[in-house]
């Protein structure tokens, strides 16, 4: 299944500000992008950079791609059967104004084919409205339509949350983790 996913929100304010927000990803307390409050948290084995590995239970991939403050590309590296990329980007949209824009492509197989439709987009798609709140909030302070959870997505990310509390308790940090094939 091909699967070609984006979101994008503009903002009333300048390309730099909002860049800058793509460069404190994976930053711990520092990341003014990743709504890491209700997500599990962004990690990586290195500063971000090309051929830095991690990403967020359960999802991992590989930085492939990244011009500071503009754009970056993680390539997929689990679960298995997500091939492919997704990538933040900040573009201009006239003075004053900017646009965060995040775009997922892959072609699923196997399972992900079933998990991609009924678990993982839904996640996807409310993660990614949290970060963009988030964006705007750090650069206006105030969010004018805040995203809202649907109980389906509720549901999941409580599902979720109970298996990443299961999985911490079991095994290391996916950057602690090496020789794992996806």
């Amino acid at each position: 299944m091909a699967v070609h996913n984006v979101h994008e929100r503009l903002l009333p304010t300048d390309e730099s500000t909002l860049g800058a927000l793509i460069d404190t990803l994976a930053s711990g307390d520092h990341d003014q992008l990743w709504p890491g409050r209700d997500w599990s948290p962004m990690e990586f084995d290195r500063p971000l950079s090309p051929g830095a590995t991690g990403g967020h239970w359960p999802i991992g991939y590989t930085v492939t791609g990244y011009i500071p403050g503009r754009w970056i590309r993680f390539d997929f590296t689990r679960p298995r059967g997500f091939h492919g990329f997704h990538e933040l980007a900040v573009l201009p949209a006239g003075p004053g104004h900017a646009r965060i824009h995040h775009t997922l492509t892959m072609a699923t197989k196997g399972m992900a084919r079933i998990t991609w439709p009924l678990a993982f987009r839904p996640l996807h798609n409310a993660c990614m409205e949290d970060a963009f709140d988030r964006a705007e909030h750090t650069c206006t302070g105030t969010v004018a339509h805040p995203a809202r959870w649907s109980p389906y997505v509720r549901l999941l990310h409580t599902l979720a949350a109970h298996a990443t509390r299961k999985r911490s308790a079991d095994q290391p940090p996916d950057h602690l983790q090496r020789g794992h094939a996806e």
